[in-house]
């Protein structure tokens, strides 16, 4: 079998063996908006080539309406079975090709969420049996709470964690104030900066007036410019842990160095929290899912 995790900006491959151990993997920045119509059979190849395998199964924004083919969401509550039975099939040379549906939900106001890629990790950590879980977390540019309830998603929220960071960082007052990072890193001091941030994010105000103070705290000299990326981020990632008050233990799951800055903050904030890797998580998923498949004949 072969597992894709094909986002908006990344395409990665795996391929595993009968057990689902993990041969060999392969990484390219070819997301599906750098695809051009009728172009995505063809990426397919080149990153799997001289790869043998009977299946592909894939998952992420693949499925999207910018991808491969639209491929419905699963509304919540959305259970493995479920997700299964929304896999689609597409025309691919090599050999059977499929793609994995994305899941759906509302909040309590009746605004419409979704998510794509995220809910096989979902799966992918149930079946690793990471321990006892109490909510997920899924740290990215487009974070997710994501509530788990007999097996199945019941429920998320999408907050747009580091999509904010990168254009507060490129396009706002606060990335004036932040120095470019020539200068010899200060380890502990952007640590500290960044648990101040995680801290600020406890107090009373709001999450725009907490991020001119990021600027005004530069100004008055308490954050060293160099510093102040990394209390925006502890800021940011604060106010997303605190969002939806999750229920511990949180199992935190993304970019490894960043999903331990999320379960590093989670503590922070006397929130019991887990890091796991996302590719361990993705490929665990799909693998879940492929064996439903195969089960089915």
């Amino acid at each position: 079998m072969i597992a894709i995790d094909w986002g908006t900006s990344q395409l990665r491959a795996y391929r595993l063996d009968g057990a689902g151990a993990v041969l060999d993997a392969r990484e390219r920045p070819e997301g599906v908006l750098s695809v051009s119509p009728g172009g995505f059979p063809a990426a397919l190849d080149a990153i799997v080539a001289g790869w043998d395998a009977d299946r592909v199964l894939m998952s992420g924004m693949v499925g999207s309406r910018q991808g491969w083919l639209e491929v419905p969401y699963v509304a919540c509550p959305a259970g493995l079975d479920a997700i299964a039975r929304g896999v689609r099939s597409v025309a691919w040379h090599g050999g059977t090709a499929a793609i994995c549906p994305g899941v759906t939900c509302y909040d309590a106001d009746r605004v419409p969420d979704v998510m794509r890629g995220e809910e096989v990790q979902v799966f992918g950590a149930l079946a690793l049996d990471a321990g006892a879980v109490g909510s997920i977390l899924i740290a990215g540019t487009h974070s997710k709470h994501i509530r788990v309830e007999q097996g199945a998603i019941a429920g998320f929220t999408t907050h747009m964690t580091g999509e904010v960071f990168a254009v507060l960082k490129a396009h706002s007052i606060l990335g004036r104030t932040m120095e470019d990072g020539t200068a010899p890193r200060d380890i502990i001091a952007e640590a500290a900066a960044f648990e101040s941030g995680v801290e600020r994010a406890r107090n009373a105000g709001g999450l725009l007036h907490h991020l001119f103070g990021a600027r005004a705290r530069v100004l008055m000299g308490e954050i060293a410019g160099r510093d102040a990326r990394s209390y925006l981020s502890g800021m940011l990632i604060g106010h997303t842990i605190l969002a939806a008050a999750p229920q511990a233990p949180l199992l935190v799951i993304g970019a490894p160095i960043l999903a331990e800055h999320y379960a590093a903050a989670a503590a922070m904030l006397g929130i019991e929290a887990h890091p796991l890797a996302a590719d361990r998580a993705t490929v665990a998923g799909l693998i879940a899912i492929d064996r439903l498949l195969q089960n089915r004949g």
